[in-house]
């Protein structure tokens, strides 16, 4: 007997009871039977279907060897289920997943997604999850403990089941209308039947052309989902991507560190060398200085000199040199002025270049000091989170660092606030 599972449960007593179906090719149920393993067949039906990686669970195609039962006081036709055969179904889970692959390697699509840039501070994550799940807080987890200000987009979807396909495709369907980096997408560890849905075509091709990258964690260890290889980057578990994401935040703050040093350095030595710069233009200036000193002293010995021949000359070479010692004491001033006004265009262009490349290097400062700011785990605080630590001040990571009446301390962006521990 061959069928699709549907309505899987578990009794009380250990019975599994669920629907054998079969499906036409628009997808709708043209038959159905009803199905059980008594507590006497399951445990052995489930070991078989293990060593092989796969369960009985909704939505997988089993083969079983089965005998009819009627049961008169309801009415009731059922399957007694007595063995499944694990070789069909993981024969048809990997022709199937044979088919998608091959299909996305014909369109292109297994390294569309690749192709994306991922920004070295993807601080904006949609994560696609299950609500509430291991992966979901460990994934959170570990951002929080970071103390970088990541902004978490999150979207439920269910990840095992009927639905996780439809749900998961819609998830990814969304990231276009959001303002996020990149998208993760995770799940806790399961068997291979579990992680079958991420070899779907709708899962696949909605990786491959989601608008942003796609990074997995879908908790396997040894085998590859398709998904993770339409992905981005594909990781082992949800923590590894978060490990992931940190450490590039963390590399571009050391690199920030590093080039603000360097900046700063810089800009010193800028400096130095314009104040060297301005002393030498002064010391310049000096010289100027004491040279049109010294010319104006002989311009006087030399004044004094014509007096004296004009004394001895005769009234027309005096006259002459009258003159000329006019033109002489009228160029003096003349040229004190020019020798003045060019020393004071040099001091005014070597202080113009050095404010000049001060302004420069502080806005560049500013805009580091900027960004720096707004990675500062106070705007983390601002955002609702918080930083715990015992009486001991030793920072609070798991409830079991602290006892029932110890007293401990919450430091919130506005202050902080002090509680005593009733139960752990």
């Amino acid at each position: 007997m061959v069928g699709e599972v549907n309505r899987v449960r578990v009794s009380q007593r250990g019975h599994l009871y669920f629907e054998l179906i079969e499906k036409g090719d628009d997808d709708q149920i043209e038959g159905k039977l009803e199905a059980v393993a008594w507590r006497t067949d399951h445990p052995r039906i489930r070991q078989q279907l293990a060593t092989a990686g796969l369960e009985i669970g909704e939505g997988q195609t089993i083969r079983c060897r089965a005998a009819v039962d009627f049961y008169p006081p309801f009415g009731r036709l059922q399957l007694v289920v007595r063995a499944v055969d694990p070789v069909f179904t993981a024969g048809l889970l990997a022709k199937r997943r044979q088919e998608v692959l091959e299909s996305l390697v014909a369109r292109g699509l297994l390294e569309l997604n690749r192709q994306k840039t991922l920004s070295e501070l993807s601080l904006r994550v949609a994560l696609i999850t299950s609500d509430g799940s291991a992966a979901y807080h460990d994934f959170l987890s570990s951002l929080e403990e970071s103390g970088f200000g990541f902004q978490v987009y999150f979207i439920h979807a269910s990840v095992q089941g009927k639905e996780a396909e439809k749900e998961v495709t819609s998830a990814l369907g969304m990231l276009s209308s959001l303002p996020v980096d990149c998208a993760v997408l995770i799940r806790g560890g399961g068997s291979r039947a579990d992680l079958a849905v991420f070899d779907s075509q709708g899962i696949c091709e909605a990786v491959a052309q989601a608008p942003v990258p796609v990074l997995t964690g879908l908790g396997h260890e040894i085998d590859q989902a398709i998904a993770d290889l339409a992905a981005h980057t594909a990781f082992k578990t949800p923590t590894k991507v978060a490990e992931f994401l940190v450490e590039r935040v963390a590399s571009e703050e050391r690199r920030l560190v590093e080039l603000r040093a360097a900046l700063a350095r810089h800009s010193v030595g800028l400096l130095r060398q314009g104040r060297e710069s301005l002393g030498r233009a002064q010391r310049g200036l000096g010289l100027v200085r004491h040279r049109i000193a010294t010319a104006a002293g002989r311009l006087g010995q030399l004044s004094e000199i014509v007096a004296r021949v004009g004394q001895w000359s005769a009234e027309g070479q005096g006259r002459k040199l009258q003159d000329l010692l006019r033109r002489l004491v009228d160029a003096g001033p003349r040229n004190l002025a020019a020798a003045h006004h060019e020393s004071d265009l040099v001091a005014e262009r070597i202080a113009a270049q050095a404010a000049a490349i001060v302004r420069e290097k502080t806005a560049v400062v500013d805009g580091w000091e900027r960004l720096c700011r707004q990675l500062a785990p106070e705007r983390t605080l601002e955002r609702g989170f918080s930083v715990t630590r015992d009486s001991k001040g030793e920072l609070l990571r798991h409830p079991r660092q602290v006892v029932p009446g110890e007293r401990i301390t919450s430091h919130l962006a506005g202050g902080d606030l002090v509680s005593q521990v009733e139960e752990t």
